[in-house]
């Protein structure tokens, strides 16, 4: 079935965009501004071969020592880039393709890596954007909203990132929050990977939470993401999805290592606020799968991995090894700290260590072929876009009922 809001078009080489459009658009970028949650390590150390021995043994001692389990609710570690690297990054990449080039960095809750990029780079071309964390009954959902007016940016976050952390959020102030944000023409606002479970409580409940946040939020939405993190077969079940509810389809790399993002927008608009346009107003997308996008899932995660725990000499001192870059609060009364000022000198423990060599062993291009062999069939990057047969399920019991545009 030929789709109707996006045109997809999958690349296994790299290819001369520009008979194609004028601009490619990165959206979904992650810099050393982002706090990413740690609050997950329990759950997949125990599931991971023998990195689950070393961590039971190591929790067990903690509560033998401490008298309390690790607490990992705030810690949080950074991506290694600055917005300036991301930047050059992701417009290199864009430019080598023959296109101009926006890019949209959305780090979690924060625009200060925007703010700090807007003081070099001009605004129509990296918008004011961030990573939205919004609670909603049992779980939560990451939003883009991107390009921020530039005067009000500042106090729009705040209001958002006071609802992320507020004791008991209610679903009326976060009516008027997607209201406030859809009377602003210029603002871009994509639901982020909607299909995974980020939030961990199960694939069925995932399912139901987000039909029943598209039930009440949709109107306000503007685009579902496919991401160049998740699966072929996930992204596919998105673009099908978005389809049978009308919605256009954004791209995110969601990038926290130092390789630029998989998958990108084209437009030919000449400014950021004309390319949000044609998502809200037009609801219409053209998105590329970069050549690497087709190179297995896990190896590209293993490699990104690898990149995030890399140290690098040529940083500040602060930030050289990626034990600076991982903070954690003790219970102690000290806050949070790196790992680096509890005595980690050498990099922790030397299970802790090994590990992370044969991470960095398992993203190495030579052990990508493993990873191939060990795909299975529904996540290969099909060869031709055109010949695809997309399934476009019935679900009107969620359809918006009204789009972005029209909605007050």
């Amino acid at each position: 079935m030929k789709l109707k809001q996006t045109q997809l078009h999958i690349l296994h080489t790299a290819e001369n965009l520009a008979p194609k459009a004028k601009t490619g658009v990165s959206l979904h970028c992650h810099t050393e501004y982002s706090k990413e949650m740690l609050d997950f390590i329990p759950h997949y150390a125990e599931k991971l071969p023998i990195i689950s021995f070393f961590w039971k043994m190591e929790r067990d001692r903690y509560l033998e020592r401490e008298g309390k389990s690790i607490d990992f609710s705030t810690a949080f570690w950074s991506p290694p880039m600055t917005p300036h690297d991301v930047y050059r990054i992701e417009k290199e990449q864009i430019n080598n393709s023959g296109l101009e080039a926006f890019v949209s960095i959305s780090d979690h809750d924060s625009i200060d890596g925007n703010l700090t990029l807007n003081e070099k780079q001009e605004n129509a071309k990296a918008p004011i954007s961030l990573e939205w964390t919004v609670p909603f009954e049992y779980g939560f959902f990451h939003v883009g909203v991107h390009n921020l007016p530039k005067d009000r940016a500042v106090e729009l976050t705040k209001m958002l990132v006071e609802f992320t952390f507020s004791e008991n959020p209610q679903s009326e102030r976060l009516h008027e929050l997607f209201a406030m944000l859809n009377e602003i023409p210029q603002i871009l606002v994509i639901l982020n990977h909607p299909l995974w479970d980020i939030e961990i409580v199960g694939k069925e409940r995932h399912k139901v939470l987000l039909k029943n946040f598209i039930k009440e939020y949709g109107r306000w939405i503007h685009a579902l993401e496919i991401n160049g993190f998740r699966s072929w077969s996930e992204n596919k079940a998105v673009i099908e999805m978005a389809e049978a509810l009308g919605f256009p389809i954004a791209t995110g790399g969601d990038r926290h290592g130092c390789k630029p993002n998989t998958v990108i927008n084209l437009t030919n608009a000449a400014t950021f606020e004309e390319f949000v346009e044609e998502i809200r107003v037009d609801r219409r997308s053209q998105v590329v799968l970069m050549p690497e996008y087709k190179q297995p899932l896990h190896s590209r995660q293993l490699q990104s991995f690898s990149e995030i725990l890399r140290n690098y000499p040529e940083f500040p001192e602060h930030r050289r090894r990626w034990f600076d870059r991982v903070q954690f609060d003790l219970g102690k009364g000290e806050g949070l700290n790196p790992l680096s000022a509890y005595g980690w000198v050498n990099g922790g423990p030397l299970w802790l260590r090994m590990a992370i060599k044969v991470l960095a062993l398992s993203g190495s291009a030579p052990m990508r072929p493993l990873f191939a062999m060990a795909r299975k069939k529904q996540d290969r990057v099909p060869k031709d876009a055109a010949k695809m047969n997309f399934e476009i399920p019935n679900l009107e019991e969620i359809a918006p009922k009204s789009f972005s545009s029209d909605a007050a």
